[in-house]
């Protein structure tokens, strides 16, 4: 007998986490550009745009990584583990899209 573990239909809907990877990818891009952009003087930049975009890569990394081992600690489905570690990233992108953009 299989493992319930790696049964396809107890992962629930993987369309739920390719969706939030669309849109962390499609997000990603944008800040991307937006930064380059303004690294050329094409746009206004923050001077401490190149730190933050350093830093905040390693301050999402961990916190990715806490967030996985707390939700795999707790026994969850490994779609919610993978979703609980992309959720940093996905709050950071919308954050920076909206910051870089203007959008209030």
């Amino acid at each position: 007998m299989a493992s319930r573990k790696l049964d396809p239909f107890t992962i629930g809907n993987p369309m739920l986490l390719w969706q939030q990877m669309a849109r962390i990818a499609w997000e990603s891009q944008m800040v991307i550009a937006m930064r380059t952009a303004g690294m050329m003087g094409l746009v206004r930049q923050d001077a401490t745009e190149p730190t933050r975009m350093v830093v905040e890569k390693a301050n999402a990394a961990s916190e990715a990584m806490f967030a996985a081992l707390q939700a795999a600690g707790r026994g969850d489905r490994a779609d919610r583990v993978v979703a609980a570690a992309l959720r940093p990233y996905r709050r950071r992108t919308k954050a920076n899209v909206r910051r870089l953009s203007n959008k209030k």
